[in-house]
């Protein structure tokens, strides 16, 4: 698309930045994502592809679940009243999900269902789990895979092994051994290269180890492969095996304070997941029963050792009862003295079952458990109760204190003994027919459908971070770059106008490219897109530029020459000046190009001539003018190249010769053209451009950050050289502002410039 101003579109006499605008662009920023859409596509394309890949080739997740119940009653122990209503103490859940947690119960099951024996198979790294179970999927008749491109050393689908005992020496542990299927049953066991014994399928194992008592035992109850299948076997430690199944149990209260607890498990096998869930629940609900049954069973042991102590007790008090009475005869107790009997029996009573009490829980307790000081304080209370009682005995007739005394003991002793007797009576019942507080509600069942991975939800967020990531990245790059990709953008915040926007062009790449593999100059080889291809699309932007330069020299005020410069190199300048040269030519006028860049000038190159005899010579008065002067027969234009490379070139640049020649050559022309070197490179556009009528800055689109083309406009204002506008080279082809072609129409030649001290 051309961009094009007719010639009172004047350029302003000094250079004045715009405002940078605060408000956010829609349009520009839809038009960055249409921009990079093949990179936010290629990442997508590859998140996606890494996440069908993670949700097909990481292992099934299975999880069973099972529910248990904890019940609030008293426990068989309650029908001892008083004797046990203070050793019961009510378990909260997170205490019994701690229980089901314990090495106890994982232990117990850990050794029960010898989950600290590890087999498995050994799988071709990454895909070989996910091809192995697409095997045996589809292996419905049990037979294994055949060898495999010389791999059969790797499961491939269908094996398996059970070892039912594996003892190995303590250094042993957590160590993998290799197990290698044989013929017909038969094994080896290695570790690393070394044999460490070989055996079948169905026969105990046993190897001593050299000069050691310890030895390997191993038990293989089942082996399903073919010869020279691997797998690895290992006999883990109980605590890594009880960590393990730890971390992968998870227990929970449903709701609050409900007692019900639920039970998940999970497992890349869902049988072992179900067995495993069941076997903690059995062995936990089993414990429960045992420390139910051992708490009666305690206090039983207690009541049998104190049962003789309070008979010969009973019995010695009766004897002292019954001598007094014979000696003193038959007496007769009034109303006062056998109540104050009746307390002082009731509250030694009391005292002599709270101090059993207190040392049945002080074997449990420390003497600053709650219960413990509870019951200090019952029995420091009867004690005064006792006191005060004590006091009104002593007011008594000695006879009658001596009944009371003696009377109270026979009774205490009775009734203590009576209450004992009946509760281990109790006790002995309760426990033959003892039951737990918790019981299995749901028994965990085979699970049909793993849990994992989530392969809808895998692909969905890979899908959606890839797509994120990729627009991320399209911005960052934009943002790190900040290269103007839009013409507007100059004309607003430079205020200089654009003459030209020039599409990339494919044929102008493949010039380029048969330009380098050119050895020797030939001046019929020119390598011009003007020429080649004339209908192409840059060319047709130069004849724009064309008529817009017609316009702006109605209007110049001394000379008819145009300087053709850039912020940097490899923006295609070169190519603007060639081509801007030849469509000139095509219009009947007489044009002379000039490759005034004495550093790097490779103009001569694309016209099949050579360096020599050019520009710095002339200039130093080595050659003629009409020596330096060559006519392209193909283009219609005559051609000075930059000469020899001088040591000093804006030496020679500065001279007043350069301006005689310039001044002399611009009588004989219509237009002079000159290439010239990079802006911000070196300091010879600025001596150039002042000579010039017409300036034109060529910019590549999105290569120039809108600083780098505000230094330019600087440093050529400060040399005193007025920019008649900017040519807009390679704008990509399929850009979403002007349709134009993505690419490099530039000039293939780099050049590697030093800024002058």
């Amino acid at each position: 698309m051309i961009n094009t101003h007719l010639a009172n579109s004047q350029p302003p006499a000094s250079y004045i930045a715009s405002q940078e605008e605060d408000e956010i662009d829609l349009g520009e920023l839809i038009a960055t994502v249409i921009d990079g859409k093949y990179v936010i596509i290629l990442i997508t394309l590859s998140f996606l592809a890494l996440g069908v890949a993670k949700a097909l080739l990481d292992t099934p997740i299975y999880k069973a679940d099972a529910l248990l119940q904890i019940e609030d009653k008293a426990s068989a122990l309650d029908a001892l009243g008083s004797l046990t209503n203070l050793m019961e103490t009510k378990t909260p859940a997170l205490a019994e999900i701690e229980i089901i947690k314990s090495r106890l119960v994982l232990g117990t099951a850990v050794k029960n269902l010898n989950l600290n024996i590890i087999t498995e198979p050994k799988y071709f790294p990454i895909i070989g789990k996910a091809i192995a179970r697409r095997f045996q999927q589809h292996n419905k008749t049990g037979d294994v895979a055949t060898s495999l491109m010389g791999l059969n050393h790797y499961a491939w689908g269908g094996e398996a092994i059970r070892i039912d005992n594996l003892i190995v020496p303590k250094d042993w542990a957590d160590q993998p051994l290799i197990l290698i299927a044989g013929e017909q049953g038969q094994f080896s066991v290695w570790d690393d290269d070394e044999q460490l014994f070989s055996g079948s399928v169905g026969k105990t194992i046993s190897k001593p180890l050299d000069d050691s008592l310890e030895k390997f035992t191993l038990f293989v109850s089942l082996l399903k492969a073919r010869p020279g299948t691997e797998f690895i076997i290992k006999k883990q430690s109980l605590t890594n095996s009880i960590n393990e199944l730890n971390d992968d149990l998870i227990v929970t209260e449903k709701g609050k304070a409900t007692g019900i607890l639920s039970a998940t498990l999970e497992d890349t096998d869902p049988v072992l997941a179900a067995q495993t869930l069941n076997e903690v629940a059995k062995i936990y609900v089993k414990q429960n029963v045992e420390q139910k049954s051992k708490e009666s069973q305690n206090t039983l042991e207690f009541l049998d050792k104190q049962l003789p102590l309070i008979k010969d007790q009973l019995e010695a008090a009766t004897s002292a009862l019954n001598d007094f009475r014979g000696h003193k005869g038959s007496i007769n107790l009034d109303i006062e003295t056998a109540a104050v009997l009746a307390g002082v029996v009731d509250i030694n009573t009391q005292l002599t079952v709270l101090q059993q009490k207190r040392d049945e829980l002080r074997g449990r307790f420390t003497e600053s458990h709650p219960v413990i000081i509870a019951t200090d304080k019952q029995i420091a209370r009867l004690h005064e109760q006792l006191k005060a009682i004590n006091r009104k005995i002593e007011v008594l007739p000695e006879t009658q204190r001596v009944i009371v005394r003696l009377s109270s003991d026979v009774q205490v002793s009775t009734e203590l003994y009576t209450t004992m007797l009946n509760n281990a009576q109790t006790l002995r019942v309760a426990k033959s027919g003892t039951i737990g507080n918790v019981r299995i509600i749901d028994e965990a069942v085979l699970p049909m459908k793993p849990i994992k991975p989530k392969k809808t939800l895998i692909v969905m967020v890979s899908f959606i971070l890839g797509l994120m990531l990729g627009i991320a990245w399209v911005f960052i790059g934009k943002a790190l770059h900040r290269g103007i990709e839009d013409p507007d953008q100059i004309e607003k915040k430079l205020n200089i106008p654009v003459y030209a926007t020039i599409p990339h062009s494919d044929a102008q790449t493949k010039l380029n490219t048969k330009l380098t593999k050119v050895i020797k100059p030939n001046e019929d080889q020119a390598f011009i897109l003007a020429l080649s291809h004339k209908e192409d699309l840059a060319i047709e932007s130069l004849r724009s530029l064309r008529t817009t330069l017609h316009f702006a020299f109605l209007e110049a005020q001394h000379n008819n020459i145009i300087m053709i410069t850039g912020p940097s190199p490899g923006i295609g300048k070169t190519f603007v000046a060639i081509n801007l040269a030849v469509v000139l030519a095509d219009a009947g006028k007489k044009i002379l190009l000039i490759d005034a860049d004495l550093r790097k000038g490779l103009t001569h190159q694309s016209l099949g001539l050579s360096r020599e005899d050019g520009l710095s010579d002339l200039i130093s008065n080595s050659i003629s003018l009409e020596l330096a002067v060559r006519h392209i027969t193909a283009a219609n234009i005559d051609f000075i190249s930059t000469g020899s490379i001088p040591p000093n070139p804006s030496e020679l640049l500065l001279h007043e010769r350069f301006e005689q020649i310039l001044q002399t050559l611009a009588q004989q022309y219509d237009h002079i053209i000159i290439d010239s070197p990079p802006i911000l490179a070196v300091t010879d556009a600025g001596i150039i451009g002042r000579i010039a009528s017409a300036t034109l800055m060529v910019v590549k689109a999105g290569q120039h950050p809108l600083r780098e083309l505000e230094q330019c406009t600087k440093r050529l204002a400060q040399a005193g050289v007025t920019m008649k506008g900017i040519v807009f080279n390679d704008l990509p082809e399929n850009s979403s502002r002007y349709g134009a072609g993505y690419g490099y129409g530039k000039y293939v030649y780099r050049y590697n410039y030093q800024k002058e001290s």
